[in-house]
């Protein structure tokens, strides 16, 4: 047991303490995956979004649309499918590779290229999540708003978004959590993330246990704080539908 203890005290020591390996490469490089996860959490929500209401207008609103209006529409949608297919049918991995390296090429910027890539795929998941919500309001929800005189626009707006968010939340909370661990994936360009800290100082000590296992349990406990505080969420939205 003595003999386990040193083992541990001595791993500690080379993976945390000495050269300040748990600021420049564990606190730091966590720093860089929730900036990233952050990042590209909200571009992926934004592009989700637009794309599930041009997608959820065309199915419900097609027949009503003539004239340019209607050409723009179907326009949109298809280049909507056309992304759909493209980024759900190739890896991440090679997204990130493809943005980095071709689409940033003269700029390096790592942190700009992983946060569009991982964004633009989140978007495409994040857009059938959200346009699933949309299409499970009643139909009568969208004659109501019209019939109170406001715009499609409006109406999604201001009643079947608000709606439709209560019942894709716990989609959308696995959507994050994927997010944040598929954030590891930047090592392969370079990026100084928590997982290419824990390389680098594998590779300094030659010792692999103290520092993968360090971030497999902090990517367990960011993980398990994002699974309660969306359950405390989808309480207070539940308790607020029951009043």
């Amino acid at each position: 047991m003595s003999e386990f203890i040193q083992w541990f005290q001595e791993q500690f020591y080379q993976t945390f303490i000495e050269g300040d390996r748990w600021y420049i490469y564990f606190a730091k490089g966590l720093g860089t995956t929730l900036e990233v996860t952050v990042g590209a959490l909200i571009l992926g929500v934004v592009i989700g979004v637009c794309i599930a209401i041009i997608r959820s207008a065309y199915d419900s609103q097609r027949v009503h649309w003539r004239g340019l209006g209607g050409i723009l529409l179907g326009l949109g949608n298809l280049i909507c499918k056309i992304y759909l297919t493209v980024i759900r049918g190739t890896p991440s991995t090679v997204q990130l590779l493809i943005m980095y390296f071709i689409i940033f090429g003269s700029s390096q910027n790592m942190i700009a290229a992983a946060i569009i890539s991982f964004g633009v795929n989140s978007g495409a998941y994040v857009a059938e999540i959200v346009r699933s919500g949309i299409m499970s309001i009643n139909k009568g929800q969208m004659e109501a708003g019209r019939s109170l005189g406001l715009n499609y626009a409006a109406t999604m707006r201001y009643i079947i978004i608000p709606q439709a968010i209560k019942n894709i939340l716990p989609a959308l909370g696995n959507e994050l959590i994927t997010l944040l661990k598929e954030t590891s994936i930047c090592t392969v360009i370079g990026l100084m993330d928590l997982t290419k800290g824990a390389m680098i100082v594998q590779s300094r000590t030659y010792a692999p246990w103290m520092p993968y296992l360090s971030i497999a349990v902090i990517y367990l406990v960011m993980v398990l704080i994002l699974t309660k505080l969306l359950g405390i969420l989808e309480r207070r939205l539940r308790a607020s539908d029951q009043r």
